[in-house]
């Protein structure tokens, strides 16, 4: 007996052992769906956060808002950010929708860092922020993470209005100048349109290149919050 509760304990306490936490948070005075790759989907109203127990080392997560939601017994479908009709993600959501994305390193191995950010490349529905819960001051540049507090629907061009959000000209419209194609499939050059994106959100990918102004590092083992309407 005692032998199967200290199997049973070792257990338990090698699940812990590097994960990483991370919490995503809803201060939107409305109610937002996140999606979560890994992790699934859930409701969240308005001051209401979801704590997800992400593995060390797991690559090209990513968590989004999804607006204007309806679901019966797991199956619906939102009018951004819809995730193949589930309220819990298995794919990623379609555009328009604010991304957060992160590469967790492990730490001791490699470069022991995390890789952050925020991506507007396939258009913007919520503002969103990762924010680093220890070792802030470590992460770079500047101490913090990235941070999209402006209400870009606000001011998106009438060409790129769609309900509830703002889409991207390379999605929308193929961006200026029939920019899907070529040599511009998956790597649609700064716009016009982008621009406006970057002035809204300076921290945020505004098109698929513009990784020197909008890529953050922390260590490796760093919680985090991601908030919607920062």
């Amino acid at each position: 007996m005692a032998t199967k509760f200290a199997a049973c304990l070792l257990a338990f306490v090698l699940a812990g052992v590097g994960a990483v936490k991370v919490s995503i948070v809803n201060r939107c005075g409305y109610t937002v769906w996140p999606g979560a790759i890994p992790g699934g989907g859930k409701r969240l109203d308005q001051g209401q956060s979801w704590d997800l127990d992400i593995p060390s080392g797991t690559e090209a997560t990513r968590f989004w808002p999804r607006t204007g939601c309806n679901f019966d017994n797991g199956q619906g479908s939102c009018v951004t950010g819809d995730c193949g009709n589930r309220e819990s993600c298995q794919v990623s959501g379609a555009v328009p929708a604010s991304l957060a994305e992160i590469t967790f390193g492990r730490p001791g191995v490699g470069d022991s860092l995390d890789y952050l950010d925020i991506s507007l490349v396939d258009g913007f529905n919520v503002p969103i922020s990762i924010v680093p819960t220890n070792n802030q001051n470590q992460c770079q540049p500047g101490g913090r993470g990235p941070y999209c507090a402006a209400d870009i629907n606000s001011a998106c061009p009438n060409e790129l209005k769609v309900p509830q959000g703002c889409a991207s000209a390379c999605a929308k419209l193929g961006g200026e100048g029939r920019m899907r194609e070529g040599p511009y499939t998956d790597n649609c050059p700064p716009t016009d349109y982008s621009r406006l994106f970057k002035q809204q959100c300076p921290d945020a990918y505004s098109y698929a290149k513009d990784d020197t102004s909008s890529t953050w590092t922390c260590p490796a083992g760093n919680n985090y919050d991601i908030v919607f309407c920062p």
